[in-house]
This record gives C-alpha cells, sequence and structure tokens, in this order.
C-alpha cells in the first residue's frame, strides 16, 4: 500500500468507523495491522483498551514510557494488571536517569523547562519505540482538551509516521467509568482521590471541583500537552 493509497483508506475507516463500537475498530486495527501497538499510561482509558485489547488480541504489544517518576500507585496499577491478565508490558525508559539529566540540565528540568522535560522522558523514548511498528492505538478522547477535539478514530500520525487508531475518540468521561464498572476493570486508586489525569508526580496535582479535568497537569504553566499527540 502506498503512501496515497493508505491516505485514502485512512479517510474511508474513519468516515466508516466512526459510529462502530471501540471493539470494532480495534479488530481492524489489529488484522489490518498485525504489527501494531497500544500505549498504555495505566489512566482510566488505557485500562479500558488494555481489557478490550486481551479480549481480542492478548498477544499484541502493550508499552508503557517509564518516566521513573510516576506515582507508586501508577506502577501498583501496571503490577497489578499484569497479574490480572498474565501479560507483560514493554518498559520504554529515557536515554537519560533522573541524574544524568540533573548533570546536564539542571535539578528539576520538570519547572525550569517542562517542554525539554517531557521531550526527554516521553517523546523520544515514544518516538523510538514507534518506529518498531506500523499502527498504533492510544486512548485518547476528543472531549478532554481542545488539542483533542477534531482527533478522527483513524488518522495517519504525521509526528510518527505511522497509522493511529483512536477507538474512544467519541467516547465520554462517562463511557469510560461505565465500561469500567460493567467490566470490574482494575485501574488506577488516584482516579477516586481526584486525579482525573494522571502524569508524572512532580507534575500532576488534585482537581478541586468545578476545575476542568486536566487542570491538575502542569498547573500554572501554559503547557497543557506532553507533546505525544499532534
Amino acid at each position: 500500500m502506498n503512501l496515497f493509497e493508505k491516505e485514502q483508506w485512512i479517510q474511508e475507516a474513519a468516515e466508516h468507523y466512526e459510529n462502530q463500537s471501540a471493539e470494532t475498530l480495534i479488530e481492524l486495527a489489529v488484522e489490518k495491522f498485525p504489527n501494531i501497538t497500544l500505549a498504555c499510561s495505566f489512566g482510566a482509558e488505557d485500562v479500558v483498551l488494555v481489557d478490550m485489547l486481551q479480549k481480542l488480541s492478548p498477544k499484541t504489544d502493550i508499552f508503557y514510557l517509564d518516566t521513573n517518576v510516576h506515582f507508586q500507585e501508577t506502577y501498583d496499577t501496571r503490577d497489578k494488571l499484569q497479574q490480572h491478565y498474565g501479560l507483560e508490558f514493554v518498559q520504554v525508559l529515557p536515554k537519560l536517569t533522573l541524574d544524568e539529566q540533573a548533570a546536564q540540565f539542571g535539578d528539576e528540568l520538570w519547572i525550569s523547562s517542562p517542554n525539554q522535560c517531557c521531550n526527554i522522558r516521553k517523546v523520544d523514548p515514544l518516538t523510538d519505540i514507534l518506529k518498531n511498528y506500523d499502527a498504533w492505538i492510544t486512548g485518547i478522547r476528543r472531549d478532554q482538551a481542545p488539542t483533542r477535539a477534531n482527533s478522527k478514530k483513524v488518522e495517519y500520525d504525521t509526528k510518527f509516521g505511522l497509522v493511529k487508531f483512536n477507538p474512544l475518540a467519541s467516547w465520554t468521561s462517562e463511557d469510560v467509568w461505565n465500561y469500567i464498572r460493567k467490566n470490574n476493570v482494575l485501574y488506577n486508586p488516584l482516579h477516586d482521590n481526584n486525579y482525573p489525569s494522571i502524569g508524572c508526580t512532580h507534575c500532576t496535582r488534585q482537581v478541586a471541583a468545578g476545575e476542568d479535568p486536566r487542570a491538575g497537569r502542569w498547573a500554572g504553566n501554559e503547557k497543557t500537552e506532553c507533546g505525544l499527540h499532534k
């Protein structure tokens, strides 16, 4: 399939599967692109996708970006999911340890230059891992942020050069939690403590009543995305 044919297929698939179930889209994704992977942050959306993928294609790779500064609850959720499903998540680490990063760029880079910190600990590792695949699956939803409002169910990821599937793009937060409750899916306990969106410890805080769900990410900073999604 050349680039033109791929772009045409993506556009047609995005339109056709817009009103199809997330499971139906995942079935298409793993059938059309056997060399596909799921990116998991262990947030609510991603544990839903882990559960779906384990039911539909349990041998498909699932990776996570280990920044070395996740909450302990996030690592505990990883361990519980691995035990529950009998799987092994692919750990993707930054090239620099936290000490090496501090030596080169100064202490607390997440404060002095959060974009650079995210590039080192998230974007660059993601770029490296995605080079091994033809497509990837993500848990982004359109109503999470204005930057995600135009996300399609199927699109070409120009940033990383591969096909991107967003099975939950049209879902609401209520849809996510209905699935979790109905299917008894394991989830990060921080969600029960006013953390609707969970990132690294230094850049995530609790969200107060009435605040935007992503207000706890990079609070006090204009930054709203880590750079993983265009």
